[in-house]
Parts: C-alpha cells; structure tokens; sequence
C-alpha cells in the first residue's frame, strides 16, 4: 500500500482523468526519491558521515577520475560554504581516515584533497550492489526509451529548480 506523503492526488493536480498518466509518473518519481533518501541515510550511517561529508567525497572521488586536483577553495566553491566551514569540514574528514592532504605537484605552497585508499575501499563495499541494481534496471531501457526517461528527469530538475515568482 502506497502512503499518502508519496502519492499525488486531486488536491494538486484535479481529478481530471486525462490527467492521470502524469499523476502516476509522479507518484514513481516520489516513491523513487523517498527509497533514494533512505538509502542515502543509511549509507551515511554506515560510512559514519553527515550530507556535507558526503557530498564533498563524492566531489573528490569524481574529480580523480578525471585527474583533476581539488583544493580546499574548489571544495569551498562547490559546497557554497564559507573558507572555515571548509577547514572544519577538511579537518574532520582527514582526522577520521577520509581525506588526506598533500602539497599540489605544480605548486609547493597549495594544498590538494585526496580521498584515502581505506575511505574508496568502504565506498565501493557500500554503494557497490546498489549502483550494479541500478545499472541492471537502466540497461533494460532501450535507446528510445532511455531518451524519453532523460528528457522528463532533465525537464523535472528544471521544473523544481525554478525559483517562484
């Protein structure tokens, strides 16, 4: 049984039956945020790490595989938090085995962001099986299909992002 907080109704969008095709697409899309919201709780319990942590990991780990050194400041531009908000963030993660720093190879005075050997290790036993699941499901689409579930995900992130008037 579907709960209430994951199901759209008439209250928003009419008891227009025509209507409903969407209304169901969106009823998905919620159940889908509401699994991905607790599988992000429970990697974050288990990685022992809050949202910000996670996300600054994510950040690095994507920035070494396209041989990209990260900076305190770069991590500081992308999180949109303050230059001390970054030094405690930084802080905390190299104290715990996440990160670790060392000097920029160009230049000796900056410092670069390294995700440690152990923090990769614990992130691909953690988000492994579940990225294989979510890939096993996305190759079941064919081209047509995948660009049909693109495009209303690319239209749904700029329906929700557009600031209210």
């Amino acid at each position: 049984m579907e709960s209430s907080e994951v199901r759209a109704s008439g209250y928003w969008y009419g008891d227009d039956p025509e209507a409903r095709t969407g209304v169901d697409a969106l009823n998905a899309l919620r159940r889908y945020r509401v699994a991905e919201t607790a599988m992000r709780r429970r990697t974050r319990s288990a990685l022992r790490m809050n949202e910000t942590d996670m996300m600054a990991l994510r950040f690095i780990v994507n920035a070494e595989r396209e041989a990209r050194a990260v900076s305190p400041k770069d991590l500081a531009v992308y999180l949109g938090i303050s230059s001390a908000s970054t030094t405690v963030l930084v802080d905390r993660l190299v104290a715990s085995g996440h990160l670790s720093r060392a000097k920029h190879p160009s230049d000796g005075r900056a410092v670069v962001l390294a995700v440690t050997p152990t923090t990769h290790a614990d992130m691909q036993e953690t988000f492994g099986d579940m990225h294989r699941r979510m890939m096993a499901v996305a190759r079941q689409l064919d081209a047509h299909e995948a660009t049909i579930v693109t495009s209303f995900l690319e239209q749904m992130s700029h329906a929700v992002s557009h600031e209210e008037k």
